[in-house]
């Protein structure tokens, strides 16, 4: 039995396709494995703080010297990082706006890196404390910016989300992409069809 993370990152409900797709992966995912457990967090409709000087003082700080303000401040932090350690694997649906990630998940991802908490400075450098995790990160763009193409350079998304991911310790990171969404119809059919194909894939080999 695992134990999922499942995390939608876009502000829109049944127009998004990022939710859309990784909620298809939920599902299907169940239907193989009914015994799995599930814990969802919606952050495009409800969005975690922002980072804040009180949540850094407490963050670098032992828990121990808290003050009630700092222990609030800290709070959904170690919710977060909790749920990341809780489970053993992550679904994330995560849009590209404006060449990288939507602003809620960059405020999640601001609350979950922590020193002590995943990841720690060590005398040969930096060290994540996360292991043995795998992601699979569901993206949705209007345009098509898949690295190594021509217009490869411009994706700041996939790049960004291995090397932060990596940084905590998940360096088993998987992308699907449906991509060129804005560029006609029959260029978004095409590559919704391979999105669908792609989880299918990913249902019998994750």
């Amino acid at each position: 039995m695992a134990h999922i993370l499942h995390v939608d990152a876009s502000p829109r409900a049944e127009r998004s396709i990022s939710r859309a797709l990784s909620n298809e992966f939920i599902a299907a995912w169940h239907t193989a494995h009914p015994e799995d457990v599930l814990t969802y967090r919606d952050l495009g409709h409800h969005p975690v703080p922002h980072v804040t000087e009180t949540w850094v003082a407490a963050a670098f700080s032992p828990p121990e010297t808290h003050t009630p303000e700092l222990t609030e401040a800290i709070q959904t932090s170690d919710v977060l990082v909790d749920e990341l350690f809780a489970a053993d694997r992550y679904v994330f649906g995560v849009p590209m706006y404006n060449l990288s990630v939507p602003s809620t998940f960059k405020a999640y991802i601001d609350q979950i890196v922590r020193i002590g908490r995943t990841f720690a400075v060590e005398p040969t450098g930096y060290k994540g404390l996360i292991e043995g995790k795998k992601a699979l990160i569901i993206t949705a763009q209007g345009g098509t910016f898949r690295l190594g193409s021509e217009t490869g350079g411009y994706n700041f998304h996939e790049p960004y989300l291995r090397a932060i991911l990596g940084f905590i310790g998940v360096t088993d990171v998987s992308f699907i992409y449906a991509d060129g969404l804005n560029l006609g119809d029959e260029t978004r059919e095409k590559s919704l069809e391979s999105a669908h194909a792609a989880i299918q894939t990913a249902i019998a080999t994750w």
